[in-house]
C-alpha cells in the first residue's frame, strides 16, 4: 500500500493476537505472528466488534497477516483487509476455481486459459483477449485480462485514497505488481519468475538495467527443436507503429528494445481493442496498459505472442471507457476512498459495480453505470448477495451524473503514522 500524504492517512489495521492487541509495525508485533504462525493460531482484524479471523503465511524470512480467502467483505470498508464482496465484480467468477488460495501455504495457485509455451515450429496466432475470444472464458481459467485484473487488484492499484495523490508512479506500480506475484503458481512454476515488468528507466543506470533484462529473459530464448517457453510482460505502450519488417510495440522505460507483432496480430489488435484506442488516442491523461506473453528469438529480439490492452487514469485506475473515466475523474477529484470493479472474464455486456465507495457511514454503496434502457430484471451485482448495499445508479444515456453518496465525517478508527503506514510489508491479502 502507499504511504499516504501526511495528514490523510488510512485507518490502521489492528489485530487480537494471543489476546493481546497489536497495530502493525508496533513493538511485538513481528514476534506476536511468528508465534501465532508456529501454533497455528488465527489472529482476529478488529476492525469490527466482533471481529474477522485472518490466518499468518510465511514471507522470505518473516510474517505477513492476510485476510481469510472469501472474507475481504467481512471486514468495515475502511479497513486495509476490506475489499468488496466478489459478486459485484468478475472476481466472483474466478475465485475457488481459476483462482484457489490455501491459507496453510500463503500459496496461491492460478489456473490459465492461455499457454505459457509455444512449440516450434507453429505459426501460433492465439487470441488477443476480448469478447470474442479468451473472456468468453466460464471462470474455471483466468484470461489474459483475467490475470491482468487480478494482479491489479491484489496489488492495490484499483483502491483510492486522497493521500496517495502525487506518489503513484511507475516505480511504485512495478513494485506492487512484482510484490503481488509472489506466492502465486501457475502451470506448476512462480508466476514471478515468468512475470516482467519494465523497470523505471535511468541514463545512469541503463548499462545494468539492460543486463538485468537480459538474464531474465533467457527463460524465453528459444532453443531449435524444443518447446519455447514465454514469459509476461506488463508494461504501459508508448506506441505500436510499423516497423521495418511486419510491425512493432514500443514500451515505456524500455528505449533500447522494442517487441516485435506480425502482421496478422496488428490487424486483429486494430478491431478488437478499437474502444480502448480511441479512449488513449483522445485523452492525453490516459495511459494505456499492456499484458502479453512473448518469447525471445535467437537474435535476441522479443515477439509478442498474444496481447490485451487496458486503459488506465493518471492514477493507475483502470477504466473501461470515457463514461468511467468521468466517473473516477469525479471521485478522485472530490478526494473519495473507493475500490474500483473490474470484468475479469467476464464480458462487456455483464454488468458490474464500477467502484465501490469506502469512506461511508455502513455498508459500502455500489457504483454502477449503465443506459438508459437497462433491464432492471437482468441480473447484475445489485441482484447477488451484494443486495443489502447501497446502489448508486448512472443512466448515462439519459441524464447527467448525480450527486454521489456523502462521505462519513470522521473514520471511527486510528490512523497509523507514516512509519507504521511504511512498514505494512505485513499486507493483509
Amino acid at each position: 500500500m502507499e504511504i499516504p500524504a501526511q495528514g490523510i492517512t488510512a485507518p490502521a489495521a489492528v489485530y487480537e493476537i494471543a489476546g493481546r492487541r497489536f497495530e502493525i509495525g508496533s513493538r511485538g508485533f513481528a514476534d506476536a505472528i511468528a508465534d501465532a504462525h508456529a501454533g497455528h493460531q488465527r489472529p482476529r482484524c478488529l476492525c469490527q466488534a466482533e471481529g474477522v479471523e485472518m490466518y499468518v503465511a510465511r514471507l522470505g524470512e518473516g510474517y505477513i497477516v492476510k485476510r481469510m480467502p472469501d472474507t475481504g467483505s467481512h471486514h468495515a470498508s475502511d479497513c486495509p483487509s476490506y475489499e468488496p464482496p466478489a459478486e459485484v465484480s468478475g472476481l466472483g467468477q474466478v475465485l475457488g476455481s481459476a483462482i484457489t488460495e490455501d491459507p496453510d501455504t500463503g500459496e496461491t495457485t492460478l489456473k490459465l486459459d492461455f499457454p505459457l509455451s509455444k512449440m516450434p515450429g507453429g505459426s501460433q496466432m492465439p487470441p488477443t483477449g476480448g469478447d470474442s475470444d479468451s473472456v468468453t472464458s466460464d471462470g474455471t481459467k483466468l484470461s489474459l485480462r483475467g490475470l491482468l485484473h487480478y494482479l491489479w487488484d491484489q496489488a492495490e492499484l484499483t483502491r483510492w485514497h486522497p493521500g496517495f495523490a502525487g506518489k503513484r508512479t511507475w516505480a511504485t506500480v512495478r513494485r506492487h505488481l512484482l510484490q503481488a506475484a509472489d506466492h502465486k503458481l501457475a502451470r506448476g512454476d512462480a508466476l514471478r519468475n515468468r512475470l516482467y515488468v519494465p523497470e523505471p528507466f535511468s541514463i545512469a543506470e541503463r548499462e545494468a538495467i539492460n543486463a538485468r533484462r537480459l538474464a531474465q529473459w533467457q527463460h524465453a530464448v528459444g532453443v531449435p527443436g524444443k518447446a519455447q517457453h514465454l514469459m509476461l510482460l506488463i508494461g504501459e505502450v508508448k506506441e505500436i507503429v510499423p516497423a521495418r519488417y511486419g510491425f512493432k510495440a514500443v514500451v515505456k522505460h524500455m528505449p533500447d528494445q522494442a517487441f516485435a507483432i506480425d502482421e496478422q496480430l496488428y490487424r486483429r489488435l486494430g478491431r478488437r481493442f478499437e474502444r480502448e484506442l480511441a479512449l488513449w488516442g483522445a485523452s492525453d491523461d490516459i495511459h494505456l496498459v499492456t499484458i502479453a506473453t512473448f518469447g525471445v528469438g535467437r537474435a535476441g529480439v522479443p515477439a509478442i505472442q498474444e496481447l490485451c490492452l487496458m486503459p488506465v487514469t493518471r492514477q493507475w485506475l483502470p477504466v473501461a471507457d470515457g463514461f468511467e473515466k468521468q466517473l473516477l475523474d469525479r471521485l478522485v477529484g472530490e478526494t473519495r476512498c473507493f475500490v474500483k470493479g473490474l470484468h475479469y472474464n467476464l464480458g462487456r455486456g455483464d454488468r458490474i459495480a464500477s467502484a465501490v465507495l469506502t469512506d461511508c457511514e455502513g455498508p459500502a454503496p455500489m457504483l454502477l453505470i449503465g443506459p438508459a434502457d437497462a433491464d432492471e430484471s437482468s441480473p447484475g451485482p445489485e441482484n447477488g448477495a451484494a443486495g443489502v448495499a447501497p446502489i448508486w445508479t448512472w443512466r448515462r444515456s439519459g441524464e447527467p451524473m448525480p450527486p454521489l453518496p456523502l462521505p462519513r465525517i470522521h473514520s471511527p478508527r486510528t490512523a497509523p503514522t507514516q512509519a507504521e503506514q511504511a512498514s505494512r510489508t505485513a499486507r493483509a491479502g
